[in-house]
């Protein structure tokens, strides 16, 4: 993660700057690049398949767009997740979808997931609390290095997925590790993955 510019700018100045070959975010006003390793971009492409063929399995109205940002409504701030859940029949309720290619409400994201890299603090820190006031039903945290903080994972650290749920507006997290099977996700219920098969990238 690289932060470029010093000045801080708007959303819709960001948006209009945006590129078209990088991963970009907006925190608070400032662009910052997004630069995964090649085992993050695998995990997130095993979790992006496996998940389509899931809802598709569900007939469920779900798409995975890969550039698409979600803005949080009072902060100049547009995050792009590793994976974006939507809820296509929620489109229409969504005013900056169109043209911007932007979500600003949670009824219209189903899961978002974010797969850890050395940025780790705005994984479980700012992500998780903005996703939370967004109402974001479902945050996975997939820390296939074990690298978060001991008050997020645990000591020893592990490799570790947390999955949070909203309850009652706020996040309550179940972790797996190793051969634990997912099976707590209120999004895809009969989902037949283990967080090893996800840390691998593969069944």
């Amino acid at each position: 993660m690289v932060q470029l510019l010093q000045q801080l700018i708007t959303f819709d100045e960001f948006i209009e700057w945006l590129p078209e070959n990088r991963r970009y975010e907006l925190h608070e006003g400032m662009i910052v690049e997004m630069q995964p390793t090649g085992q993050h971009e695998d995990i997130a492409g095993f979790l992006t398949q496996e998940l389509t063929l899931e809802y598709t399995r569900m007939n469920l109205p779900y798409r995975i767009p890969p550039k698409a940002l979600v803005k949080l409504k009072d902060k100049e701030t547009g995050y792009n997740p590793d994976l974006l859940l939507i809820d296509r029949q929620n489109i229409i309720n969504e005013p900056l979808w169109e043209k911007k290619s932007t979500l600003i409400h949670g009824e219209s994201i189903p899961l978002v997931i974010e797969v850890v890299s050395t940025n780790w603090r705005d994984d479980y820190g700012y992500k998780l609390m903005d996703y939370e006031a967004i109402g974001i039903v479902e945050y996975w945290i997939v820390d296939y290095l074990g690298i978060g903080g001991v008050r997020f994972i645990g000591q020893p650290k592990h490799p570790t997925l947390s999955i949070y749920q909203l309850v009652d507006g706020e996040y309550q997290v179940q972790q797996f590790r190793g051969k634990d099977r997912i099976n707590k996700s209120t999004t895809f219920p009969e989902l037949n993955l283990t967080a090893e098969q996800i840390f691998n990238a593969q069944r």
